[in-house]
């Protein structure tokens, strides 16, 4: 903190004075005495004394003696006599302390004012130096007086204890801060006071009603807005620009201030060309092919900035790390035109010479160490540093931060190491889900996850849920760099049963046994393919007849028992390829991902389908620290079947349909609830008069829509998020904790779904306000709310808040849901 380096600075200002008593003449020394140590031992107490038994002493070397025992800080009275030929030394130490107490302090932490302290040596078990207590203050009250809080008072108070020791404690009387009165710019022409106060962050005269806006005076926000007001005019042509003075006035109460900016705002300049000199390296054509500066344009500081750095970036990739780019502006007064000569000196080639990373306790440094670029021996590449800060945070979920930096060394002008430092995050979750339904009841899951284990990189995940729906057993494994070359190696095993009446959707119940393995191969950078097989064996029991499952059920069950349990066994070839440039694996604020999905059924597959999904984000940063963010997103699915078997085709298994509800889809409906509903046909029969039961033909049936989902082959899903800083959160948790206001749009439908046939069903007694067309893609929902994400030890939380602004029949809403790790 500024502050802490103003008062460590103050207190060095800080000397004193002791007096003593000096031997009247030179004289030999037999024997040294030191009396009125107490805590200092008598031969710590001997090595700072320059002389020794048989030296001469005289007036020079005694003030060498007492300079020598100040300097050891242990003491704060000294006086030397002479006994004879013997050379005796009283000394007072100096208080030891025993407390240090903050009082009153409320802009200012304790641990930040221990920190300032420990500067001047001031903490407990040391001795006290009261002549730095002074300066200290001085320095606190400087601080107070820099964020306008002038009739601040900080005052040390001591007190003796027993044994030599002391309390210390500070005293803050901190007051009020002075408001900012008024700020008057005068010189201006060409520009309003308006404009040019728009720009500043420094504001007065706010609306009562506006009690976020800050109009305490600070002098380091002035500092910035004087530095926002030169480049303001800079950047439009006013290459003369001046602030000739400025002046800051308090108020006779000090509480309010008056700053008054006296400029000079000169003419406009225009660029009438430039010119690259200086060691090249033939480089020179490119460029000036990518220079934004070009002949006719205003003068524009900021692009002469942006220029200079991007020539230095530009040769740092070749291992000039150091260059020095200056700009000269060759001024024409006559036409009031700049022309601006750009020297570029490249200097030496700098190679690294040793790769170091800190930071990790958990991970090994061999999983950081194969996501850097840059290797040890080539010569410097700002760019490979670049890329290698953002793979370890963009491919490992375990690493929160990740910076360098080059260290040159002494003896070598051409050589640096490279010092990498990260900041680990939790890399194992809890995953686990809590929720509440009218119809399911409470609901929970838990399993562990942990993305770097044992610190060897590798994922390894034993997941066992189980609740009143559903039961599931899942051990999943993936090796990212199973071969040198980044080809990952992964695969899981995993058994479940599921009643899915219970989760919002039809009647049926499913038992599988699942086990597959899957290859991915890096392509570049950003872009990697992976390819899995699996192998899944089903069941199904327990179930409804619906007019939608009516078909699937046909192709498989036995004739001979419609009701016995359907079992299919299916092979998936999977191929995915996924893209990713996000600056974080977890809670980035920029770059983007996408990634597409194919999965397909062999031919030797019981139920042949295929499936294609499609995932998409953007993150656009807002402001300049990127904790303001626009996030737009975007999810996409379709299924369908292949081939035929008895003269049937097939189609997607309804157990594979797309659903949508809840947190990760649609928040503020509940879970699965979105999309088509099951429609079920029951035929009515009537009472002979003989008793009997007589069943009437097809066109008495009854048809009715069930409040159960049964998803749907076709899914659009979007949304837009306006990521903001989270309220009362400390910079140090700024990535841990994630807050946004959502917007969220979809519908999930069935192309194979036939309104058309159900409607001319004039008989049945169909519930119009429940059935809908659910083959029509148009019929979205939508909703809007806070969602709150904390990355917390156990995994992942999120709180959603949200309302629905389109719904349809037979949707369930939902304002609050809450999950630990993945939804349901």
């Amino acid at each position: 903190m500024k502050f802490i380096r103003f008062v460590a600075a103050m207190s060095l200002l800080c000397t004193g004075t002791k007096a003593y008593a000096a031997p009247s003449s030179e004289f030999i020394i037999q024997d040294i005495k030191i009396e009125g140590l107490q805590r200092v031992a008598l031969g710590a107490a001997l090595t700072y004394i320059p002389v020794k038994v048989g030296d001469s002493l005289n007036g020079f070397r005694t003030t060498q003696l007492i300079r020598s025992l100040y300097s050891s800080s242990h003491f704060e009275n000294i006086e030397v006599f002479r006994d004879g030929d013997i050379l005796v030394i009283k000394v007072k130490e100096r208080p030891t302390i025993s407390n240090i107490i903050f009082d009153g302090n409320d802009d200012i932490k304790d641990e930040q004012l221990q920190e300032s302290l420990d500067g001047s040596n001031i903490r407990i078990g040391e001795p006290l130096d009261k002549t730095v207590l002074t300066s200290i203050e001085n320095g606190l009250k400087d601080f107070f007086y820099s964020v306008g809080k002038y009739n601040a008072d900080v005052s040390a108070i001591i007190t003796p204890l027993p044994r030599n020791r002391v309390d210390l404690k500070f005293l803050f009387e901190e007051g009020d801060a002075a408001d900012i009165e008024q700020i008057n710019i005068v010189g201006n022409e060409v520009f309003s006071d308006i404009e040019l106060l728009k720009t500043f962050e420094l504001e007065f005269d706010a609306p009562w009603w506006d009690f976020l806006t800050e109009t305490r005076y600070q002098k380091q926000t002035l500092e910035g807005d004087i530095e926002t007001l030169r480049s303001y005019y800079m950047d439009r042509g006013y290459l003369k620009y001046n602030l000739d003075s400025t002046q800051v006035s308090m108020t006779p109460d000090k509480t309010g201030v008056y700053i008054t900016l006296n400029l000079t705002e000169g003419e406009q300049y225009t660029v009438s060309g430039f010119e690259l000199s200086g060691e090249l390296l033939g480089h020179g054509k490119t460029l000036e092919s990518v220079i934004p500066l070009a002949e006719g344009k205003l003068y524009n500081q900021a692009e002469v900035t942006y220029t200079e750095e991007f020539i230095s970036k530009y040769y740092g990739r070749f291992g000039y790390a150091y260059p020095t780019v200056t700009t000269i502006p060759q001024i024409n007064e006559d036409d009031k035109t700049v022309k601006l000569i750009i020297s570029v000196d490249p200097g030496k080639r700098v190679y690294v010479r040793r790769i170091n990373i800190a930071g990790h306790q958990v991970t090994s440094d061999e999983v950081l160490r194969r996501e850097i670029i840059q290797m040890e021996g080539a010569w410097l590449s700002n760019t490979a540093l670049e890329n290698s800060k953002a793979n370890m945070t963009r491919r490992l979920n375990f690493v929160e931060e990740a910076e360098f930096e080059t260290v040159r060394l002494p003896t070598h002008d051409d050589k640096v190491d490279v010092n990498f430092t990260v900041k680990e995050q939790p890399s194992g979750s809890f995953n686990a889900g809590i929720g509440f339904g009218d119809r399911t009841g409470l609901s929970l899951q838990a399993g562990v996850q942990q993305d770097n284990f044992l610190g060897t990189g590798k994922q390894v995940g034993f997941n066992v849920n189980t609740n009143r729906f559903q039961q599931r057993v899942a051990v999943t494994y993936n090796d990212p760099y199973f071969t040198i070359d980044g080809i990952s190696l992964g695969g899981s095993i995993s058994y479940s049963e599921l009643d899915a009446g219970n989760v919002n959707l039809i009647q049926f119940n499913t038992k599988t046994y699942a086990i597959g393995a899957n290859l991915g191969f890096p392509i570049d950078q950003y872009n990697r393919l992976s390819f899995g097989i699996s192998y899944r064996n089903e069941e199904l029991s327990q179930r409804d007849t619906y007019i939608q499952t009516a078909r699937f059920y046909d192709l498989f069950s036995d004739p001979n028992d419609p009701d016995a349990a359907i079992k299919y066994d299916t092979f998936l070839l999977s191929g995915v390829w996924s893209r990713t440039t996000l600056n974080r694996g977890v809670f980035p604020t920029a770059g983007s991902s996408q990634r597409f999905n194919v999965s397909v059924a062999s031919p030797n597959s019981d139920a042949k389908y295929y499936k294609l999904e499609f995932d998409s984000r953007f993150y656009f940063p807002i402001s300049r620290d990127q904790r303001w963010s626009f996030l737009a997103r975007m999810r996409a699915g379709y299924g369908n079947g292949y081939g035929s078997i008895n003269g049937r085709d097939h189609f997607l298994p309804f157990t594979q349909n797309f659903t949508a509800g809840g947190s990760g889809t649609l928040r503020g409906f509940e879970n699965n609830t979105v999309g088509p509903r099951g429609v079920q046909r029951a035929p009515q029969t009537i009472t002979a008069p003989d008793g009997s039961s007589i069943t009437l033909g097809p066109e008495s049936d009854q048809v009715f829509v069930t409040e159960r989902s049964i998803g749907g082959n076709a899914m659009v899903l979007g949304g837009v998020e306006l990521i903001v800083p989270t309220p009362f959160i400390s910079e140090d948790f700024s990535n841990s904790v994630r807050t946004s206001l959502f917007v969220d749009a979809g519908n999930v439908w069935d192309t194979e779904f036939d309104y058309d046939d159900i409607k001319e069903l004039e008989a049945s007694d169909i519930s119009a306000d429940r059935l809908i067309d659910f083959s029509d893609e148009t019929q979205f929902r939508a909703s809007y709310g806070l969602s709150v994400q904390w990355l917390s030890p156990m995994g992942p939380m999120t709180f959603s808040f949200a309302r629905a602004i389109q719904e349809r029949a037979g949707d369930e809403v939902q304002f609050f849901s809450f999950n630990i790790g993945q939804a349901f």
